[in-house]
């Protein structure tokens, strides 16, 4: 049990009939990752983490939880795992603080003496004696998570946490998920808000119609795209004759007062040589990537994923 990672799924599959919802997806999420869970409406996130829980058994495939299968072993292999899948639900007629009494008195592992610590922790203290149904998005989300805490997790699962929260609580939401990352807890967070993926993760998975088509580091995932370069100069036309010329530069555009190409860094120190031998002032060389919304979307869109597909599954 020490050394079972987090995750690890092999070969997941869920149809329904003729439909395929997931398809031989594998996942491996480490101690201490911040694992985002990312792919379009429909693409099959939420089956996967219910799976993973066990609130729906696979047609193929196993998970494990901290090496446990979740369907062999029952609540068993929820030890250490908490989360919610689809939001959380609570009594509306219950405040906050009985809600989270009840499920604490079912969870037991001293999870009543951790209310008063958890409502501080989201935030929620002053809120805690107000029914439920009064409650805003934002905070029925904070609340989920507080419920989740009550069992001192080693593993939190959060589908969407900030879906329908204005920027103020997707901002709390975020800083809150940070803080707990930092206390050692290892996070699989499904989302479809790719800044917030690229602010708060270290790993992803994409999954594009039931299949995954990357999982890594974003590191890794960004790489995929490095080599593009922008130079602006007072004389672009002169300046793109030049680039052709070079050795190594490729794919040169001009746009607008801009040049874009493609090389690697012994080719753009060799140019900017050139360019000065050629009297031709330099403004502007950088560096420049695709964003995670681009490769997201050449990964999860069209008939053929790409150059990224391709190193992704290299």
């Amino acid at each position: 049990m020490s050394d079972a990672p987090p995750v690890a799924a092999r070969a997941l599959v869920k149809r329904y009939g003729r439909i395929v919802a997931v398809d031989h997806v594998d996942l491996n999420v480490e101690r201490g990752d911040v694992f985002g869970y990312l792919g379009p409406n429909g693409a099959g996130k939420t089956t996967s983490l219910r799976m993973l829980l066990g609130l729906i058994r696979p047609t193929e495939g196993e998970a494990r939880l901290f090496g446990r299968d979740p369907i062999a072993d029952g609540a068993k292999a929820l030890d250490g795992v908490a989360g919610f899948v689809e939001g959380p639900r609570f009594y509306p007629y219950l405040s906050g603080r009985k809600n989270l009494r009840l499920l604490a008195d079912l969870d037991g592992n001293g999870a009543k003496g951790r209310i008063n610590e958890v409502l501080e922790l989201v935030e929620l203290t002053d809120r805690a004696g107000d029914k439920v149904g009064g409650y805003s998005h934002g905070m029925r989300q904070r609340l989920g998570i507080a419920a989740s805490l009550l069992r001192a997790p080693r593993l939190l699962l959060l589908d969407e946490p900030t879906t329908g929260l204005d920027p103020a609580g997707m901002r709390d939401m975020r800083a809150l998920v940070k803080r707990l990352a930092s206390e050692g807890i290892t996070i699989m967070l499904s989302s479809h808000l790719l800044v917030e993926v690229e602010e708060l993760c270290n790993r992803v998975a994409i999954i594009r119609s039931g299949r995954i088509v990357y999982e890594g580091t974003l590191v890794d995932l960004k790489a995929t795209s490095a080599g593009g370069y922008r130079l602006r100069t007072r004389d672009p036309e002169r300046a793109r004759a030049v680039c052709v010329a070079q050795a190594g530069i490729s794919d040169v555009q001009v746009e607008e007062d801009d040049l874009r190409f493609s090389a690697d860094e012994d080719a753009v120190a060799a140019l900017s040589l050139a360019l000065g031998h050629a009297g031709i002032a330099i403004t502007a060389l950088v560096p420049e990537s695709a964003t995670l919304e681009e490769l997201f979307l050449e990964l999860t869109e069209g008939d053929e994923p790409g150059a990224v597909a391709e190193v992704a599954a290299a």
